[in-house]
Parts: structure tokens; C-alpha cells; sequence
């Protein structure tokens, strides 16, 4: 009899496997946290832990994933009281994540990766003065899933609408320089930059298994049924280059050709995710997910801070 209940048992999981494919997903999820989740510091981080184990992610990209300002404020913490990033480990485990990688930064918005499997770094980017400087840093990690590599590069670019060269310039000549799309010149300076140190470094790049992704602080020629820019607007230069420049596919609008999926509270898609085409033909589900938990809601405190947020979070299944 226990030998009878065991086979079932065995086929019963053997039809559940080839019902879905054969191969449980890997999900991943990206997420600008808005100031290290601001939000979250209220309750100790217990409504953003319970929102991510119940999605039950296997990697996590963060962006913005440092402690910045004192809960319910815009007044800046001192570094010995930042929670994040060094306690990124401490929160990881309460959903499930062992591992954690710091990207290369310079400033306080670096960004972080935790996943069920190991990471390690390949290169911690921030480029140097005068032509190379990324100004939020970025990062190369590479994540070993069941012997398999997948190839993780993280970047948040300058948001500033002129040069940030030209951070103490006069407003006048701020002003000047962003009529003429100087923000937008210099990210696409940062993507190229990013993108020579990381996927145009393996030849082969289109075979393997890379992901790119982050707050590009750019829109994409992609989605300008929605914005209907000229076609020489200087907003497009970022995804232009990486769309023509390199081996990536924009998966989100690959799987999502006919619809406009806004990432931030400003209605446009400015979260993006890469990957290139041998990692794009296993992305079973790329989606940004708004839920009552996720939708931002303007802060009562601080009204240019949102709650959970100001951007929404990227949702991918992959069956490696």
C-alpha cells in the first residue's frame, strides 16, 4: 500500500511539472524603492516584507535602496543612523533572499540586488571625471541559478534636465543647456559608458543569458504613440542607443506590444528592463504591477515623496 501511495504521490508530481512546462519560473522583481522605501520605515519595513513574499520573487533588483531622511521627513539622516544599505542582509531574510550585492556608488542611491541564489560581482561601475562620471553608479553581478549564469547589470542615470557638469553653473545656463537636452546627452553618455563596461565586453552577449535594467530617467521612441514627440526629440537619445547600439530587447513592451504601461507616478514608462534575445525567448511574463499596496499616493509630510513610491515595480517569470 505505501509503495502504491508513493507512486501516485510521484505521478501526481510528474503531471504538475509537465502541466507547467516542466520547470518552475524564476521570477524576478525590479523596484525604484523611493529613498530606501521611505515608506516603510513607519512600520519597520513590515508592509513592504509581506508585499514581497507574497509575490515570492527568487531576485530582487532595487533601486534608491539607501536610507536618506528621518521617517515622515525630508531632513537627512547622518550615515550612522542609515539602516541601508549595510542592513540589507538583516532584511533580505525576513523575505526569504540570503545573498545580497551592492552596484558601484558615489552618492545615495545605489542600487541592490538579493536573490535566493549566489551573487557575485563582476564590476561595481561609477566611471570617473570629466567625460564618464555615473552619477548614481551601477553595477555587474552575476547570479549562479542551478549552474546557470545570468548576467545582471543595475543603473539609475542622472535626473537632473541639463548636463550635471553643470551642477554649480548659474540657473541661466542650466536653463540654457536643458532647452538644448543636455540631461538627456549626458545619459545617453552614462548608458554608453555602462553598456562598454558590461555587455559589449562579451562578444557573444546575444547567446548568453543578460539582463539591463533600472530608472533611466529617459522615455522610448517605443512607447511615442502614447507621447507623440518629434522624432528628433533629444528624450529618445538613451533608448535609442541601447535599442540600436547593443544586443538588448525591451521585454516589457515585447510581451506587451499594444499597451502603455506607465513605471512612475508622472505617466511615463521610465523603468525598463533588458534583456537580450536568448534570455528573452525563456521570459514566460514581463509586467508592471500596480495593486493597492503599490500605487503611489502623494505624501501628507513631504508632497514631492509618495507612498509606497513614486515609481511602480517590474514583475518578470523566466523559465531558464
Amino acid at each position: 500500500m505505501k509503495r502504491i501511495l508513493t507512486l501516485c504521490s510521484v505521478l501526481i508530481l510528474c503531471f504538475s511539472a509537465w502541466g507547467r512546462g516542466g520547470e518552475q519560473p524564476l521570477r524576478l522583481l525590479y523596484w525604484n524603492i523611493q529613498n530606501g522605501m521611505w515608506s516603510g520605515q513607519e512600520d519597520d519595513y513590515e508592509a513592504f516584507v509581506g508585499w514581497v513574499k507574497e509575490k515570492k520573487p527568487d531576485i530582487c533588483v532595487w533601486c534608491e535602496a539607501q536610507s536618506i531622511y528621518y521617517t515622515g521627513t525630508d531632513r537627512r539622516l547622518p550615515a550612522e543612523e542609515r539602516f541601508l544599505v549595510d542592513n540589507w542582509k538583516i532584511l533580505a531574510r525576513r523575505y526569504g533572499h540570503k545573498y545580497v550585492y551592492v552596484g558601484g556608488h558615489r552618492d545615495s542611491y545605489p542600487q541592490v540586488i538579493t536573490s535566493r541564489y549566489p551573487i557575485s560581482n563582476i564590476a561595481r561601475i561609477t566611471g570617473a571625471e570629466p567625460d564618464s562620471l555615473v552619477v548614481h553608479g551601477a553595477g555587474w553581478a552575476r547570479v549562479n541559478i542551478r549552474g546557470k549564469s545570468l548576467e545582471i547589470v543595475t543603473l539609475h542615470t542622472c535626473p537632473l534636465a541639463y548636463d550635471f557638469r553643470l551642477k554649480k553653473a548659474t540657473k541661466a545656463e542650466q536653463d540654457a543647456d536643458a532647452a538644448r537636452g543636455g540631461g538627456d546627452r549626458y545619459r545617453r553618455m552614462e548608458l554608453e559608458y555602462i553598456c562598454s563596461s558590461t555587455i559589449l565586453t562579451d562578444p557573444e552577449a546575444s547567446e548568453h543569458y543578460w539582463m539591463m535594467m533600472g530608472d533611466f530617467n529617459a522615455v522610448s521612441r517605443l512607447d511615442n504613440a502614447f507621447y507623440g514627440y518629434p522624432d528628433d526629440d533629444t528624450r529618445f537619445l538613451v533608448h535609442d542607443y541601447v535599442l540600436g547600439s547593443t544586443p538588448y530587447i525591451d521585454i516589457v513592451h515585447e510581451l506587451n506590444p499594444r499597451s502603455f504601461l506607465a513605471s512612475a507616478q508622472s505617466c511615463q514608462r521610465i523603468d525598463f528592463v533588458y534583456t537580450t534575445e536568448a534570455l528573452a525567448a525563456k521570459v514566460r511574463e514581463a509586467r508592471i504591477v500596480e495593486d493597492r499596496y503599490t500605487s503611489p499616493v502623494r505624501s501628507k509630510e513631504v508632497h514631492s515623496f509618495f507612498r509606497p513610491s513614486d515609481h511602480l515595480p517590474i514583475l518578470l517569470d523566466i523559465v531558464l
